[in-house]
Parts: structure tokens; C-alpha cells; sequence
């Protein structure tokens, strides 16, 4: 396999072979003691993408790759992945067992269930590993007991009741970090409102250069690139910060300028429309009226 290959692993069985585990009790979900995992040498430094999401609890320094960055964890951090994302097995891995628990589960063990329904709107299944949850020795200890929960019913109980007592417990598990990320974005509240700074500034560097007119409205995915955030950690984090999302963000920027020049120049509709961006003065009209309740026209006039 060329280093530039990533190896996909489709299933629950292909990642145990992989990293050197007997088979899983289970088809769809899988409970992995991080110090048991031996990856051999000739993986290391390959990147990986899966079919499968994961939860994992690490309690001690780790250290690989995830994209183009590198992170070392020296506390306990919880890091989530999706279905498709990349990571690489670092060579600079510790030659020290890593201490903690990962929770692998096919996206067929929550189909047609509430959670699977809702587990897109879990955000953090799409953060970068740089912004993991940080815990508390009592949320660790909280996590790791509903882990065993989740252990104990694969281990001994797989019946009729297995699929619906597993998926309420991952829901429960999901329910509470959800809650601890809250808890973390309010203990950083200093950094947020940083962050929310960097945000308008950057809007305005793109209005100032002339890029609005040029290509268009910033994506969110853009601004998440220059603030080196994720697009959804960006997006939630400015959420509970401002009550707004980074869509949001972007929209009342356009909004308050249209309205400085519909107010402050004599430029026609159409001349003002080219200059936010936007090539057909229609789909202005109509944003802005969406955004406004009156049309550009009518915003110039009454006021």
C-alpha cells in the first residue's frame, strides 16, 4: 500500500483483526481497552479512514495525527469520529501503554432508531481532535460507567432487548457530552469571546480586500479555515457564545452592509448587489427581504 492510500476499514471484524484483537462479541459494536490495541509496524504512519463512529476516553499522553495536524494529549480528553473521517497511526506513538476506552459502533446497529434519526446533530462527531472534551475526574468517571453499562450488555446479554438497552445507553452517553461540551464552551468563555472578535474582523478584512465582490460570501467552512477551527465547532461555539451560528454570522454581516450602502450611497440595487457578491440582483433582493421583511427598494425609501 502506497503511504498516500488510505486503508478503509468497513467493519467492526476488519478493525479487531487490524489491530491484533480476537474476534468481537458483537457484529456492530465493539468495547476496546486502549492498552490492549497493538497496531503493528507496518501500519504506522498510514492513514485510515472507517465505516464506523467512534467514542474515545484516553486518560494518558497519545499522540497521532488527525488531517495535517498533530496533537499530544497528556490529560483525559474524549475525541469523537464519524463514518469517513481520516486519521494517521503516528510513529511517535509512546512505547508506554495509552490508558482509557474506545467504543466503536456500525451505523446499522442505530438504524431506524431515534438516534439514528438525530445522531447527525451531534456536531461534535465532526470537531477537529484539538477541540476535544475535556473532563472532570467526576464526568470521566460518569462516562466510563455507562461504557461498562454498554460492555456488559455485549459480553452477556445479546437478545431481543440487546439492540434497544445498547442504543439508549449510547444515546444517554451522547446526551451528556453533549452537556459536558456546553460546560466546557462556558469555562473558556474568555477565548470564546476571542474567538467572536476574530470572526468580525474577519469579515471585514474579506469586505475590506474586496473578496465579497470577487467570489462571493465567505463559506463557513472558509472562515473555520482562518479561525483553525472545524466548521461545526466554529458554528456552535459562536451559537452559545452570541446566540448565533457562523451562517448567521455571515448573513447579518451582508445584511448590515447592504443596508450602510442602500442608506449611504446612490448605487443602484444592481451596483450594490455585484458589490456583496452576488450576480443576479434578484437573488439580493430576495435574501435581503428574508432577512429584513422589505426589499431593497423599499428599505431605501422608508428610510
Amino acid at each position: 500500500m502506497m503511504a498516500e492510500d488510505i486503508f478503509k476499514i468497513r467493519s467492526i471484524s476488519q478493525f479487531h483483526e487490524l489491530v491484533g484483537l480476537e474476534k468481537p462479541k458483537h457484529p456492530l459494536i465493539s468495547i476496546i481497552d486502549v492498552s490492549k490495541v497493538k497496531l503493528d509496524n507496518k501500519w504506522l504512519g498510514k492513514r485510515f479512514s472507517s465505516s464506523l463512529y467512534t467514542i474515545a476516553l484516553k486518560d494518558a499522553s497519545c499522540a497521532f495525527e488527525y488531517g495535517r495536524n498533530h496533537y499530544d494529549f497528556n490529560e483525559g480528553v474524549m475525541i469523537f469520529t464519524g463514518p469517513d473521517q481520516v486519521m494517521k497511526s503516528n510513529q511517535e506513538q509512546p512505547v508506554t501503554p495509552i490508558n482509557g476506552w474506545m467504543i466503536y459502533f456500525h451505523p446499522d446497529l442505530i438504524r431506524n432508531t431515534s438516534l439514528g434519526a438525530y445522531i447527525e446533530n451531534y456536531s461534535f462527531f465532526s470537531y477537529d481532535v484539538h477541540e476535544a472534551l475535556h473532563l472532570s475526574d467526576e464526568e470521566q468517571t460518569l462516562v466510563t460507567d455507562i461504557m461498562k453499562m454498554i460492555r456488559q450488555e455485549v459480553k452477556e446479554r445479546i437478545d431481543n432487548h440487546s439492540q434497544r438497552v445498547i442504543v439508549s445507553s449510547l444515546e444517554l452517553l451522547l446526551n451528556l457530552c453533549t452537556r459536558f461540551y456546553e460546560r466546557q464552551f462556558n469555562t473558556r468563555t474568555a477565548k470564546n469571546k476571542d474567538i467572536v472578535s476574530q470572526m468580525e474582523s474577519l469579515l471585514k478584512d474579506y469586505y475590506q480586500s474586496g473578496k465579497l465582490a470577487e467570489i462571493g460570501q465567505p463559506s463557513i467552512q472558509y472562515c473555520a479555515d482562518e479561525l483553525h477551527l472545524s466548521p461545526n465547532y466554529l458554528s456552535d461555539l459562536l451559537k452559545k457564545e452570541t446566540g448565533r451560528s457562523a451562517k448567521d454570522h455571515i448573513n447579518d454581516f451582508v445584511v448590515d452592509k447592504a443596508k450602510t450602502l442602500l442608506l449611504g450611497s446612490t448605487d443602484s440595487i444592481g451596483e450594490i448587489a455585484y458589490s456583496l457578491g452576488y450576480n443576479y440582483p434578484h437573488y439580493f433582493s430576495r435574501f435581503f427581504k428574508s432577512k429584513t421583511g422589505f426589499t431593497p427598494q423599499e428599505y431605501r425609501i422608508q428610510n
